[in-house]
């Protein structure tokens, strides 16, 4: 766990947040600076700092992220075709990414267009 990670910090109950869920592999919590009705964080317990240092090992661990998402996206009814929600990892600066641990976005909610930004 990252010291000074936020995301640590927030798996561990150090800084207060508005969690969907909690497992032993992953914590799921609302974004602070939401970019649709429904943006919800969904990142290992275990801190990762980006998608490429994710190893062969850890592929069961991704699964479980995107098994996670799923399960959140249906309890925030976007689970039908026509309301539909956006899964999002970001790798590097520019592509958004601004805390460096691994992290799946949720978002939803509203109408979304392709490509994104």
């Amino acid at each position: 766990m990252g010291a000074d990670c936020v995301f640590c910090r927030i798996v561990a109950g150090e800084i207060p947040s508005k969690i969907v869920h909690q497992d032993d592999e992953v914590t799921a919590f609302h974004d602070i600076n939401p970019q649709a009705p429904v943006h919800i964080l969904i990142v290992p317990n275990e801190h990762i700092a980006d998608i490429t240092r994710v190893t062969a090992e850890k592929e069961p661990l991704v699964g479980h992220m995107l098994h996670t998402a799923a399960r959140i996206g249906a309890e925030q009814g976007l689970n039908t075709m026509k309301r539909g929600y956006r899964l999002v990892i970001n790798y590097g600066a520019n592509a958004g990414m601004q805390v460096p641990h691994l992290h799946l976005h949720l978002i939803g909610g509203r109408t979304m267009r392709w490509p994104p930004g």
